[in-house]
């Protein structure tokens, strides 16, 4: 089959960007993106820049955009990227400075990374007579999925809260420090808690879920980063404004069944910081946008919702612990496809 590929170009000695377009007149229907550019790289522009090894989705060097979306090139069928006619868009993955084309620097994930300490603690602790420690599989299960991370970057290009705030620690970090966090080997998990709650760590995720979205491997690293957030709540580090944010969203949700934005201000910022905020409350008070913090509206029917909240809490399973057994649930459920009805037969006339 023909295909036509768009693709970014960059020339760091110069600054230019441009788009170049590409195409191939012999390519197979089972062919990976990642084999189009090898074609284009060994046959038509030898200058073309990008990333690859393993070509099994193993590695994860071969990340890039298409059409906005992060994705491997040596799992992307060419074939249905042309679906439609399209002619798709190839450029680097965001949140990282560009080297060259399709190239990116990714020191400052390994920065991250490297900042929340990514492997267990050491301890004098030892089982004896030299052997090592054995953890069953039951107690690993609260970190399996962070475990498939093959350091893609995939998340970190997706992630919006990097985009405005590049000092965030990221969903590629955060979850490699749930790995250790959630792991029962690791001693220094309030340690590691009260560092990941300081500003641009675990309460600055937007919760957008591009990163679950995207990621090539199932890691989900906002799931990670929402573990990291629960056992925070459960070891009483809850001094961060997002973390006092958190809070509030539950206890509103809980006492009158709506979120009392009114209130929000106060109880996350403190009263101190809120004073300062009366002139912009006022303007949004004129405009209809901010409510009457009294009297207090109750929603109907809360009674099954606080029903609900005492089955969990009767059931202590505080910190990380409910949400991994929502994701056991998640991975036993069967999607049945429902058939659909016959067609009716022609009726002869």
């Amino acid at each position: 089959m023909q295909v036509r590929l768009q693709i970014r170009r960059s020339d760091p000695a110069t600054g230019e960007t441009r788009l170049q377009l590409y195409q191939l007149d012999h390519v197979r229907p089972a062919a990976t993106l990642l084999d189009c550019l090898e074609e284009i790289k060994e046959e038509q522009d030898g200058t073309l820049a990008f990333r690859r090894s393993c070509r099994e989705g193993i590695c994860g060097s071969c990340a890039v955009r298409i059409d906005g979306r992060t994705a491997l090139a040596c799992r992307t069928s060419v074939a249905e990227l042309l679906a439609g006619g399209r002619i798709p868009l190839i450029t680097p993955i965001g949140n990282l400075p560009l080297i060259r084309d399709l190239v990116v620097e990714m020191e400052p994930m390994w920065q991250k990374m490297r900042s929340v300490q990514p492997f267990l603690s050491p301890t004098s602790d030892s089982p004896g007579e030299g052997r090592e420690t054995v953890v069953s599989p039951a107690l690993l299960e609260a970190v399996h999925k962070e475990a498939l991370c093959i350091n893609c970057g995939a998340c970190i290009s997706e992630c919006d809260a990097l985009t405005v705030s590049p000092e965030f620690l990221g969903p590629h970090a955060l979850s490699k420090a749930w790995r250790l966090v959630g792991d029962p080997r690791e001693p220094a998990t309030g340690r590691r808690l009260q560092e990941l709650s300081r500003e641009h760590g675990i309460w600055e995720c937007t919760r957008c879920y591009l990163c679950n979205e995207r990621c090539p491997k199932g890691v989900d690293p906002r799931d990670a980063i929402a573990k990291l957030g629960a056992e925070a709540f459960a070891a009483g580090v809850t001094r961060d404004r997002g973390a006092r944010h958190a809070r509030w969203f539950v206890t509103s949700a809980r006492t009158t069944g709506w979120l009392r934005e009114s209130e929000l201000v106060v109880k996350t910022l403190g009263v101190a910081v809120s004073v300062t905020k009366i002139p912009l409350a006022l303007r949004l008070f004129r405009r209809g946008k901010a409510p009457l913090p009294l009297p207090r509206h109750k929603a109907k029917g809360l009674e099954p919702a606080r029903a609900l909240q005492r089955i969990v809490a009767g059931q202590d399973r505080r910190g990380a612990r409910g949400i991994v057994q929502g994701e056991r649930v998640l991975a036993r459920i069967e999607l049945v496809r429902v058939p659909e009805p016959p067609e009716p037969e022609a009726e002869d006339f």
